[in-house]
């Protein structure tokens, strides 16, 4: 499969400043690092929590622009560019079926908590996953 790709800025760093990293597909997605290295990883690590936290709001995610878009855009006049890669399978909410082992007693525990808060186990586990928490 795949990975998508998203062009970015490079603002340079100095002595005394870091490298600054910009996402322009993703409204508000930046970083920085000492390094440009450091600044290109914690670039793919705020776009890909970017992507997950719209997806959880039900917002769709923006689509790629090219380095070409990006090269002509006069607010990045002086800037480096580069890409990021991010794994498509953030991008997928396809409904998958999974085996999971648990212990008797937890699994009890889970069904019960499930049912306290008016849903299925697949929704309870997928709610506390997503951050929704217990109801109770």
């Amino acid at each position: 499969m795949l990975r998508v790709r998203y062009p970015i800025a490079i603002e340079p760093g100095t002595d005394r400043t870091a490298f600054g990293v910009v996402v322009p597909d993703l409204p508000g997605c930046f970083s920085a690092g000492d390094t440009l290295d450091e600044a290109v990883t914690a670039a793919e690590e705020a776009a890909t929590a970017w992507i997950d936290a719209a997806l959880d709001a039900g917002e769709t995610v923006p689509p790629a622009s090219t380095l070409d878009a990006l090269r002509a855009n006069p607010d990045f006049a002086g800037w480096s560019f580069g890409v990021i890669t991010i794994d498509p399978a953030l991008l997928d909410d396809t409904v998958e079926r999974v085996n999971i082992t648990l212990p008797r007693r937890v699994l009890r525990r889970l069904d019960a908590q499930a049912r306290a808060n008016g849903t299925t186990r697949s929704g309870y586990i997928a709610r506390l996953t997503l951050g929704g928490g217990a109801a109770r």
